[in-house]
């Protein structure tokens, strides 16, 4: 982890970069992947499974016995632990619901906005070495709160073909339609068009590695919605000496053990705290047994020595990490500052493990300095709002004469017409 010294400069932007991906042979491959699964549906997905995940499967759809069995096949206190955590993100999201308001604009003028949930979505869970159960709990729980019909979930099958029973536990608790054994930007193609066997769906959601993300970039262009633009996973730390450098040291390996394209920046205006981190650093990440991956994180990472907190807080705004806490004994005061981040976590107790997990919060948030216009998942995420209107006939003769007036001024006669037949009447 480089230390930079920039307590005596004017900070003017630019100080912080991010881990550059190699973009064109990366789009070149899954859009190649995209075609195939367009043209030729199941056959392709089977031909990926094969040559990605190592395994040859007849049938993607998880049985209703393999979802059963999968509650056996976990403890009883990570069921427990799972319940805590959808009943804390449940209360969090139940609270984002929007009664409908009629507003009479003018008189007879009746304008009102309805919330409608998308009727179908997909979720993309990852599997592998980091099967991400706690994803389905922040995806599926808003999902069915705003009242999605229908909720279909692919993640990648394990070498035996099997599902890990933490993500089937978990789907199951919030009401997850079917499951389908199915990883990488195929299964993103499967979603975004349909296969025999998968349906198609109106809004993909979920974090992925870089084929994942590549795919749901590019189906955007097609006009399927995805939740939001995403990158490797990053946290910012601001901290003063009022911090304890074991917690922040803790909360900067628990973002750089996601990946080694992670990145995690701790800021602070004391030279002395930012060696204490470092030095904890190396000595909690031997005992991790991701190290190899926290360690190519911390390659891409920075600690930044700054004047004082408001240099820092300009530089993060700047950043806008997909993360934020703040380790300082004013948490509240700079909290104020805030303008860009996707989720804030105030004073040494609030780790950003648990809005991962069980604070309530969602944890699906934008990366990539994304979050200076992307706001992370809500309940708002998975629905539309759709406008009415209702003009009485007082209505139209109080507006419609500015009506056509502005229709005229634009040329758009039609438009004028539209309402000049009406007050004839």
């Amino acid at each position: 982890m480089k230390l930079l010294n920039y307590s005596d400069k004017k900070y003017t932007g630019g100080l912080l970069k991010r881990p550059l991906l190699e973009s064109a042979a990366l789009e070149k491959t899954v859009e190649q992947i995209l075609r195939d699964v367009k043209k030729s549906g199941d056959s392709a997905l089977k031909k990926y499974s094969l040559k990605f995940d190592k395994i040859k499967l007849d049938s993607f759809l998880v049985t209703t016995k393999e979802i059963s069995e999968a509650k056996n096949l976990i403890s009883k206190e990570l069921r427990k632990a799972m319940q805590l955590a959808k009943k804390n993100i449940e209360k969090f999201h139940s609270a984002q619901k929007e009664t409908s308001t009629q507003i009479e604009t003018t008189k007879g003028v009746l304008c009102w906005r309805k919330s409608v949930g998308i009727e179908k979505i997909g979720l993309y869970i990852p599997g592998g070495s980091a099967p991400l159960f706690s994803t389905v709990l922040m995806l599926g729980v808003p999902a069915k709160l705003a009242g999605c019909k229908e909720i279909i979930l692919c993640t990648p099958p394990g070498k035996k073909g099997k599902i890990d029973p933490a993500i089937l536990y978990a789907a199951t608790l919030v009401g997850v339609t079917k499951i389908y054994k199915v990883g990488g930007a195929q299964a993103i193609a499967a979603m975004a068009y349909g296969t025999e066997s998968i349906p198609k769906v109106f809004k993909i959601f979920g974090p992925g590695n870089q084929f994942v993300t590549c795919a749901k970039q590019l189906i955007t262009k097609e006009g399927i919605a995805i939740d939001m633009p995403a990158g490797p996973s990053e946290v910012a730390v601001i901290a003063d000496d009022s911090c304890i450098p074991s917690y922040v040291a803790a909360d900067l390996l628990s973002q750089a053990e996601h990946g080694a394209d992670s990145q995690v920046i701790l800021v602070s205006d004391d030279e002395q705290t930012i060696k204490k981190v470092i030095s904890e650093i190396n000595l909690q990440i031997k005992k991790l047994p991701r190290k190899d991956i926290a360690a190519k994180a911390l390659t891409n990472s920075r600690a930044i020595l700054v004047k004082d907190l408001d240099q820092g807080m300009q530089l993060l705004n700047d950043y806008a990490p997909e993360h934020l806490i703040m380790a300082c004994k004013d948490y509240k005061k700079f909290s104020g500052q805030v303008i860009n981040a996707g989720s804030v976590f105030l004073g040494n107790f609030s780790c950003e493990s648990a809005g991962d997990y069980a604070s309530g919060t969602n944890h699906t948030l934008p990366t990539n300095g994304h979050a200076k216009a992307y706001s992370g998942v809500s309940l708002d995420s998975f629905v539309k709002k759709i406008t009415f209107q209702e003009i009485s006939k007082k209505g139209i003769r109080k507006i419609g004469s500015a009506i056509e007036l502005l229709a005229e001024a634009e040329g758009l006669h039609a438009h004028k017409n539209a309402v000049t037949i009406r007050l004839k009447k």
